[in-house]
């Protein structure tokens, strides 16, 4: 979900010079009845080699074998696109569903499988070869919480879109198959349906408890971005930096969380963060981190871009940066000039600092109202990777880029978290230290002698209703 306002990133096997046996050019050659395999030999040489001139027209027509121009981008997409998932980091459609219908699916108010307004429907995903999609579920920060301990729905709209999202992807069988692990994306690719996962857009969304974490991730989220555009008791997100104020990174709860995220087998997102929240979280992760949509703040001086010492900690985190196509973020200057070459800019510029092996992307599509010139909405991503190869990216390059790379890490964040479990480690229970606990009843059956006397001493403590 975007900012809502700009205060809101071989060898070759040869016999020596001679015959078949590797004998010198000047020898005699004799025939003997004990060698007259020989001939044999050269009988199904010859019928071999016909058949390879018989069959060599084929090869044409065969798509792994057919030559290809180089040039011809379009077709180089194509074929990569058939053997690479394109996974993208971000799509908010599911807070549209949220927001419009009310989570109401059932009705026949919106067909998924036909053309929409907006940027994504799956008809344009097929378009777009969509091999796999993060749907981003994501609800607004809440103005009226004034801190980080003041009741709020957000965790009930949380946990509602979570169902919707779930409810949307078993209605669309066809073309949607929910995953939880990285290894069921390629499944799913292979067997013509977009691979769906979940993803949680902003640490308020889990209410400042690390249980909650647990809760959302058997829950099937697989990402959580640790800030949105508000501070929460995890961390300083970029628009509170942007905003004018003091930019405090990761705070006390942060760091547990970070932790107990890598021990469940968790993606942790950075994008929205500020950039000392990104830092410090890079500096005590134990498995790789992702941005699921930002960019480079180098080219683009918005906060919620990466800056370039982050980018290069990113390829010793062996992490991922998932390119984004929201138009301010790419050309924060001139938003409304921003097209799919300053995404290309953006690509490329955190490849070449970070290597191919830690770039993807992340769109954004129906979490923004403006997208790059030329990449309107989720049929155009095919038009993102010949732009991608007519600039230079080999076809290898370009895999890592759809998807090889988020796959990478996932598979990562999962072998560590098993890791990790196998070590013994508890799941962490710490808490919000600002955390105002109920009180118990006076004649509540204490199972401690302390909680006993402290209630005697309480005055505070409710009595019986």
């Amino acid at each position: 979900m975007a900012d809502t306002t700009q205060d809101g990133t071989r060898t070759e096997s040869s016999t020596p010079a001679g015959n078949e046996n590797g004998h010198g050019p000047n020898t005699s050659i004799v025939l003997h009845p004990a060698r007259r395999a020989n001939s044999g030999w050269l009988r199904n040489s010859f019928l071999a080699t016909g058949v390879a001139i018989l069959l060599s027209p084929l090869t044409l027509f065969w798509p792994s074998a057919a030559p290809i121009d180089p040039t011809d981008y379009a077709e180089r997409t194509r074929r990569v696109l058939r053997s690479t998932p394109l996974i993208d980091g971000h799509n908010d459609l599911p807070m549209m569903l949220r927001v419009e219908v009310h989570n109401r699916i059932y009705d026949g108010k919106v067909d998924l499988e036909k053309k929409l307004l907006g940027h994504t429907d799956l008809l344009r995903m097929r378009q777009g070869l969509v091999g796999g999609q993060f749907w981003s579920v994501y609800v607004d920060c809440d103005a009226n919480q004034k801190h980080f301990e003041d009741p709020s729905w957000v965790v009930r709209d949380t946990l509602e879109q979570i169902d919707v999202t779930k409810r949307f992807i078993a209605e669309h069988p066809k073309h949607l198959q929910y995953c939880d692990n990285a290894f069921c994306v390629r499944k799913a690719f292979k067997s013509g349906r977009i691979a769906s996962m979940i993803g949680i857009e902003g640490g308020h969304q889990v209410g400042g408890s690390i249980a909650s974490i647990r809760q959302v991730f058997d829950l099937g989220a697989r990402y959580i971005t640790l800030t949105h555009n508000c501070d929460n008791a995890i961390g300083t997100a970029a628009s509170t930096v942007a905003a004018g104020n003091a930019d405090e990174g990761l705070f006390k709860l942060g760091y547990s969380a970070v932790k107990e995220m890598n021990r469940l087998g968790m993606l942790v997102d950075l994008s929205h963060v500020s950039h000392q929240t990104m830092r410090d979280t890079i500096s005590v992760a134990r498995a790789p981190v992702i941005f699921s949509h930002s960019g480079a703040y180098a080219l683009s001086k918005h906060l919620r871009n990466v800056p370039d010492d982050v980018i290069r900690s990113v390829k010793q985190n062996r992490g991922v940066i998932m390119a984004n196509f929201v138009s301010k973020f790419l050309n924060v200057d001139h938003p409304d000039q921003a097209g799919i070459d300053d995404v290309v800019n953006h690509i490329f510029h955190i490849a070449e600092l970070c290597g191919w092996d830690c770039v993807g992307i992340g769109a954004d599509f129906s979490g923004t109202q403006h997208v790059a010139i030329g990449l309107g909405d989720v049929s155009k991503y095919p038009a993102l990777i010949e732009a991608v190869m007519e600039r230079g990216a080999t076809d290898e390059q370009v895999k890592m880029l759809v998807g090889d790379n988020i796959l990478r890490v996932w598979a990562e964040v999962e072998r560590a978290a098993k890791g990790i479990q196998a070590s013994g480690e508890l799941p962490v229970e710490e808490e919000y230290e600002g955390r105002k606990w109920a009180l118990g009843l006076k004649g509540d059956p204490w199972m401690l002698r302390e909680s006993a006397m402290t209630c005697v001493a309480d005055a505070n403590v409710r009595g019986a209703w």
